[in-house]
């Protein structure tokens, strides 16, 4: 009888130590700033790794840490793209990446394996503490069904912390953690609930002098809580959109409100750093700035005041047409208003609309105020733009010295691919140059300041000689500069202004409302001219 020959494995048995010539890199994750501060899960988290490396005879050559939570593209982990960096600036060196668990390689079943082969294509070993890697059909199966497992976990724990931040908002409460002008604390009726704290202090006069238009405009904001020293790391002007959202956010009123679940506005349990009042007029302040957005572009010079003029019953903007083909009116269309089809003269329309801008031109007191306040704003824009000329000079210098160190470095890469890394950053560097000297130009700042300021005296002095000098378009963007919102018409009464404040009122308001607490001589040290005119009256 013959001996029975063994057939060979669809699968390599190497005795070889697989750890042979690797090298052991260690990724850690925490889930929270909290975590990363209190160092315990990431320090137990690298020792087990560091342990587990020495009982296989690697040496411990890197950690890379992440403050990452939930599942997604692993590229999105900044300490996971600074690892696959490294590896691929050392090409001749064989790794091997210790993880503490596998939901810490990740838990999303699709970016598990993209990993997986990301690992792979570099000759990577993964190895983990509490699972072992197998290439194996059945290995793989396994592992994937336990990455599924990692991600149905995931969702769920989202979901029941959703639920309950749900539960908590639609009872007044804030559960997002601690926010900007304010600190979380333990209330026995409450729970956590917000209270205002230093920062709050600077962060409500920031918001009254805007809703007064002591601020004017939203990079003023900026600059006002960056000299408070409420934001320190960037330059104001890095913090715009910060400020748009600060502006618009009703918690500051003591308000709760989160449209993306569902939560309406409600009152909220915690105390506002300002008044209902002054949150809707920051409201209105922040309405005018987007009213050029509401121009329309199939407007007709035949009617300039429709799309403008709403009726006085529905609040639907007033149409308008010339009915049996010669005679114009403006009129109502709304379904169920009781105006609907009412005929409004056209002559009769604009005769209104012509008392109203008479009667909101610019009164000569408050001239004055409207150029110390373009004088201020303009003063304020020349000093910014000549700070952020000298940034950029500096930055210039910074990059022209960059480019010489990393064409040092190019010329000594001892490999291609860490020669490609500095050749990319190199270019980098080069291009961002480029465009920095091709903005460096000289400007007359005085030309756009007094084009700008005569443009502006001039609509708010005569603004009906610019309504009937200007085409249909520029109409209505002089409409919507000197009001606020469209205006409702109501027949043998002309236009209702009462909830619609003009640019003219604005000012007029702020002189009435500053002229008992402000210094008699402006806002702002006032140009030699300006003086020389007041010390003469």
């Amino acid at each position: 009888m013959s001996k029975k020959v063994k057939e060979p494995s669809i699968y390599k048995v190497d005795d070889i130590n697989p750890y042979k010539d690797r090298e052991g890199l260690i990724y850690v994750r925490v889930s929270s700033k909290k975590q990363e501060l209190e160092g315990h899960g990431r320090e137990s988290q690298e020792a087990r790794c560091k342990k587990d490396l020495e009982s296989i005879g690697l040496p411990h050559i890197k950690t890379f840490a992440d403050t990452f939570t939930g599942g997604g593209d692993f590229m999105k982990r900044p300490a996971m793209r600074e690892m696959l960096s490294y590896i691929d600036a050392h090409p001749y060196k064989r790794f091997l990446v210790n993880f503490d668990d596998l939901k810490r390689f990740a838990r999303d079943t699709q970016f598990h394996l993209q990993l997986r082969t990301a690992l792979k294509v570099r000759d990577v070993m993964p190895r983990c503490l509490n699972y072992n890697f197998n290439d194996s059909p059945e290995g793989m199966f396994v592992e994937t069904v336990l990455a599924a497992g990692s991600e149905l976990e995931r969702h769920q724990n989202s979901r029941q912390v959703i639920q309950k931040q749900k539960a908590r908002l639609d009872l007044g409460y804030y559960p997002f953690g601690n926010k900007r002008g304010y600190k979380l604390e333990n209330n026995p009726m409450h729970g956590k609930i917000l209270v205002p704290n230093k920062d709050g202090a600077i962060l409500k006069e920031a918001l009254e002098n805007f809703a007064l238009a002591k601020i004017i405009r939203k990079v003023d904001v900026a600059r006002f809580l960056f000299e408070k020293r409420f934001w320190k790391k960037r330059t104001p002007e890095d913090y715009i959109d910060q400020v748009t959202n600060i502006l618009k956010d009703p918690i500051h009123a003591g308000f709760i409100e989160y449209l993306p679940w569902g939560v309406t506005r409600r009152p909220g349990k915690h105390k506002g750093i300002i008044s209902l009042e002054t949150y809707e007029k920051i409201q209105r302040r922040l309405n005018k700035e987007v009213v050029g957005n509401r121009v329309r572009q199939d407007i007709s010079a035949d009617f300039p005041v429709r799309g403008l003029t709403l009726c006085s019953s529905c609040y639907t903007k007033l149409t308008a047409a010339f009915c049996k083909g010669k005679y114009p009116y403006y009129y109502c269309v709304a379904k169920g208003c009781p105006l609907r089809s009412k005929m409004f003269r056209k002559e009769d329309v604009e005769r209104d609309f012509i008392k109203l801008l008479q009667r909101n031109q610019l009164k000569d007191s408050v001239n004055e105020v409207l150029q110390i306040t373009y004088e201020r704003v303009w003063k304020q824009e020349v000093t910014d733009f000549k700070k952020q000329g000298s940034i950029k000079v500096q930055r210039q210098n910074d990059l022209k010295q960059k480019i010489r160190e990393l064409s040092e470095m190019v010329r000594n890469a001892r490999s291609e691919n860490l020669r490609k890394v500095y050749e990319n950053q190199l270019e980098e560097s080069a291009t961002e140059l480029d465009q920095l000297e091709s903005e460096t130009q000289k400007t007359d700042l005085g030309i756009p300041y007094r084009t700008a300021l005569n443009k502006v005296t001039g609509m708010l002095k005569n603004p009906v000689f610019i309504w009937d000098s200007v085409d249909v378009h520029e109409k209505h963007k002089l409409f919507f500069f000197l009001f606020e919102k469209r205006l409702e018409y109501v027949k043998g009464e002309g236009f209702r202004t009462g909830n619609s404040l003009s640019t003219t009122r604005l000012f007029e308001e702020f002189v009435d409302a500053n002229s008992d607490d402000v210094d008699p001589t402006g806002f702002e040290p006032v140009t030699s001219s300006l003086q020389m005119r007041r010390s003469t009256n």
